[in-house]
């Protein structure tokens, strides 16, 4: 081992007669060991997050949507076939939808009704595993049945097998004035859970024919839901359907759901600036216990510039005990990150049992749970920012011991 990398081990090492600088450097080792835990932690926890919209979202929206331009969409098994002639699609299936009221014992809720054809659903969507009580089979023609969100139902204070009202709104000329809604009777089959609020909250799904009967569209739907073998390519089959069916509004889920994950991405920038800041402050620390190494080690130094070490070799063992001050506290910083990142959902349900609390609210998060996806690639580059920092900071120290003058450092020895 050179003669830098030995000093430098041994001015990292603490000493009886330097017990305030071995204090400042572990200070700094701490203070970069947080920063980088705590930037891990929080890049996998905003990833977790950012996963969980985005399965939420695809769980419950279609990849593409194809829509009439002026209210419901007739001859719609053309348009069904020019799709499914397009690479990329793997599934179309009609759909009606529309806003009703549910009303069930007093209680009255809001709600989005969507009509789907059961066969249909199944191959397109995961809404069989999304079931929480009942079945999809039960939705059939005639029956006015309904399957309800869990929230939705919830609610409502409504179990599989209760009867409740739908109320619709119709403006068909089918009253006295064509504006009194209509209201008929229907009987929740189930309730199902797609993980995010925002949907069990409002959705409720019929079956397709039961929706044209009760609006009196026909053959007519409301619009196509396309699914896709590669959701993250919804713009560019968004972009060729559009091309092919110029009299439909074609609109895919990354539009729909923008601000959304715009507000995700923002959120994770500010927070990597944020903590970021925190660990460029914790290398101040490493600059302070240089700076202070230097000083005391100052007749040291001198007495190496008397021996024929050169201002080249004096900088290198102060860059190499800062260096190790940076790695020792970047690997610990990531030993814990990456421990405390893959149990964030046990600890923050040991929190909420411990103190009593909710530490995620479903109604402002759209989940009720605290997500962790730790990406490596995000590990890597905290670390490497970390030590990028870490070894930053020692250049001025390093660069002062190594001007350090012989004759002015033993003069008072």
């Amino acid at each position: 081992m050179n003669v830098e990398w030995r000093l430098g081990l041994r001015y990292t090492r603490p000493r009886r007669a330097s017990r305030f600088v071995a204090f400042l450097s572990v200070i700094s080792m701490a203070g970069v060991a947080l920063g980088v835990a705590a930037l891990v932690v929080v890049l996998s926890v905003v990833n977790g997050f950012e996963h969980e919209f985005r399965k939420g979202v695809l769980g419950a929206t279609p990849h593409v949507q194809i829509t009439g331009f002026g209210g419901a969409l007739g001859g719609w098994r053309e348009a069904a076939e020019t799709v499914r002639a397009v690479p990329g699609v793997r599934s179309v299936t009609p759909f009606v939808q529309a806003q009703v009221l549910l009303s069930v014992g007093g209680k009255v809720k809001g709600a989005i009704i969507r009509g789907i054809d059961p066969a249909l659903e199944r191959a397109a969507s995961d809404l069989d595993r999304q079931m929480q009580s009942g079945r999809l089979d039960t939705l059939r023609p005639g029956s006015m049945a309904i399957l309800l969100g869990a929230e939705l139902a919830r609610g409502l204070g409504v179990q599989p097998g209760a009867r409740l009202a739908l109320i619709a709104p119709r403006g068909d000329g089918g009253s006295a004035d064509g504006r009194l809604p209509l209201m008929r009777p229907a009987q929740l089959a189930g309730t199902f859970s797609v993980g995010m609020y925002d949907y069990d909250n409002m959705l409720a799904l019929m079956h397709i024919d039961d929706l044209r009967t009760l609006y009196r569209l026909g053959d007519r739907i409301s619009g196509l839901r396309v699914q896709l073998d590669d959701p993250l390519r919804s713009v560019e089959v968004a972009g060729r359907l559009a091309e092919r069916l110029p009299d439909l509004f074609v609109t895919e889920w990354t539009r729909s759901n923008a601000n959304l994950f715009h507000a995700v991405h923002t959120s994770k920038r500010m927070v990597v600036l944020v903590v970021s800041l925190l660990i460029a402050i914790a290398t101040f620390n490493i600059v302070a216990s240089l700076v202070m190494a230097v000083t005391e080690k100052a007749a040291a130094i001198a007495i190496l510039r008397t021996l024929g070490a050169t201002p080249g070799t004096i900088m290198r063992v102060f860059m190499i005990q800062g260096a190790l001050i940076g790695v020792i506290g970047t690997a610990i910083g990531v030993a814990v990150g990456v421990l405390i990142a893959w149990n964030v959902p046990a600890l923050a349900l040991w929190v909420e049992h411990t103190f009593g609390f909710k530490a995620i609210s479903a109604e402002v998060y759209r989940i009720d749970n605290l997500p962790s996806r730790l990406q490596w690639d995000d590990v890597l580059l905290t670390a490497a920012v970390a030590l990028s920092l870490s070894l930053l900071a020692t250049l001025y120290p390093s660069w002062r011991a190594a001007r350090t003058r012989p004759a002015d450092a033993l003069r008072y020895e």
